[in-house]
């Protein structure tokens, strides 16, 4: 008997579904800041073993859609809602009600799909509060199971990972038993950056930045890869490259350091920064990012 099947995490922002996702996986496939929307597209991680495979996907934040980059966003998050053979709710012991959810977890509850409430972060919380919140979500999701983990310190997530076994469903796989995500290095070189971003930037200009890779060669010893940083005005490009191009240099060295550590090898990294007018609105752009239209 072989188990197969697709576990769909879902949330509001900075609960820390990536977080999650990358302790379930058990490699960094999810960019990971204190920042929320870190998370814009539906990011796969596959786990392997002889008798099951678990195609996790990491999900975007649930939020009220400002501009057309962040409509593509939730429908990322809808599409995972009907898709899944189990749904991770991530809530956490810290985040306050949001009604931008409220919808999202209607249709959870009433989608027939086995669900697990994943109440994260309890290192930051008493048995007590822990207690009331487990109270709180079994009466919005009666059906659910519910799990309390500190992904961050990796507790309570072996147990997660069995419940989720135990209800995967039996099937063949979907991919290779070989694949670890969907997703292509370039992919992964392009997140890489814009992680380093918003790290090192602060307001609005995280918000405003999406990376192409102009190039990426794979020679035996070295990755050689050409990217642009795309800034959606002016003014937000000299921001980006700072004062006599060291903040652009200081983003290149801290992505070149975390591309080699990902690919165990070592990289050559160029980055340039362009403007695209406006490209969150602009549906010929979001698409050559990889959002939905």
């Amino acid at each position: 008997m072989h188990k197969s099947g697709f576990v769909n995490i879902i949330g509001n922002p900075n609960v820390g579904k990536s977080t999650l996702m990358n302790s379930l996986v058990g490699e960094k496939l999810s960019i990971i800041t204190s920042k929320a929307q870190t998370t814009r597209h539906r990011i796969m991680g596959i786990v392997n073993g002889d008798e099951f495979q678990i195609v996790y996907s990491d999900t975007p934040g649930i939020l009220r859609p400002n501009y057309k980059l962040q409509e593509s966003m939730m429908r990322f998050v809808k599409g995972a809602v009907k898709d899944a053979d189990i749904i991770l709710y991530v809530t956490d012991t810290v985040e306050k009600t949001d009604t931008a959810s409220e919808g999202i977890v209607a249709k959870i509850g009433m989608s027939g799909i086995p669900v697990i409430v994943v109440i994260n972060k309890i290192d930051l919380t008493t048995p007590e509060k822990l207690d009331e919140l487990v109270e709180l979500w079994q009466g919005r999701l009666p059906q659910a199971k519910i799990v309390p983990v500190s992904a961050l310190n990796n507790f309570n997530v072996a147990g997660l990972f069995d419940l989720i076994l135990a209800n995967l469903p039996e099937g063949d796989p979907y991919y290779p038993k070989d694949a670890l995500t969907d997703k292509s290095l370039r992919f992964f070189a392009s997140e890489i950056i814009r992680e380093k971003i918003l790290i090192n930037y602060t307001k609005e200009i995280p918000y405003s930045v999406e990376i192409a890779i102009d190039e990426y060669k794979e020679e035996p010893d070295i990755d050689r890869i050409s990217a642009v940083i795309y800034v959606a005005r002016d003014s937000q490009k000299g921001i980006i490259i700072g004062h006599k191009g060291e903040m652009l240099k200081k983003v290149g060295t801290a992505a070149r350091l975390e591309l080699e550590k990902f690919l165990g090898k070592k990289v050559f990294l160029q980055l340039h920064v362009k403007v695209s007018d406006n490209w969150r609105n602009n549906d010929r752009q979001l698409k050559r990012f990889g959002y939905e239209g």
